[in-house]
């Protein structure tokens, strides 16, 4: 699985709430049914199945090709997704979609983090050690910013590649998030 740069169609389809969730949930915790997956996320079976088409539409997520009838499998087509704001500058309602989506994870993280706070002090020291959080305030151009996060995302690429999904003694699955922002939005160039 890779990374799937989503076009203007995909971005519209996965702006959605449920949509957004259902991928999050398959990428999270693995393949599973429509029956499984409503009651993971307090929904209907109808709907969650009628957005699982609609994510599959747009290559997000496959059927496993396990269960029968109703009870089919899904799992998510791609490790991640990306895109860029400027590929959709020109479709008013793709833009509308990717700063919904960019809203929707900046939460889905927040909470995700907050959810680690509340947990963290149960962890192992070592464990407690290496899964901090820093910062760093750079003063760089548009070009040194995008080579930054080139450069990050080929770590994480090659990283993902040495180390792989299969289970090993002790280790655990982890979120790195990496973003990279003004720090005054509001001073434009």
């Amino acid at each position: 699985m890779a990374n799937l740069h989503l076009d203007s169609r995909a971005l519209r389809v996965l702006a959605h709430p449920l949509r957004a969730r259902l991928l999050s949930e398959l990428r999270l915790n693995g393949a599973a049914t429509a029956t499984q997956l409503a009651g993971r996320l307090s929904t209907n079976t109808g709907a969650t199945s009628y957005h699982l088409r609609k994510l599959a539409e747009v290559n997000l997520v496959v059927e496993t090709g396990e269960g029968t009838g109703k009870q089919r499998f899904w799992m998510p087509a791609q490790e991640s997704h990306s895109w860029s704001d400027t590929d959709h500058k020109d479709d008013p309602d793709a833009a509308a979609a990717a700063q919904w989506l960019q809203q929707h994870y900046a939460a889905h993280f927040a909470e995700m983090h907050a959810r680690w706070e509340d947990e963290r002090r149960y962890w192992p020291d070592a464990w407690r050690a290496a899964a901090h959080t820093s910062d760093y305030l750079l003063t760089v151009t548009v070009e040194e910013l995008d080579e930054l996060m080139t450069e990050l995302e080929s770590v994480m690429d090659r990283f993902r590649e040495n180390v792989g999904d299969e289970p090993r003694p002790g280790a655990r699955r982890v979120a790195v998030m990496l973003n990279a922002m003004p720090v005054n939005p509001e001073d434009r160039p």
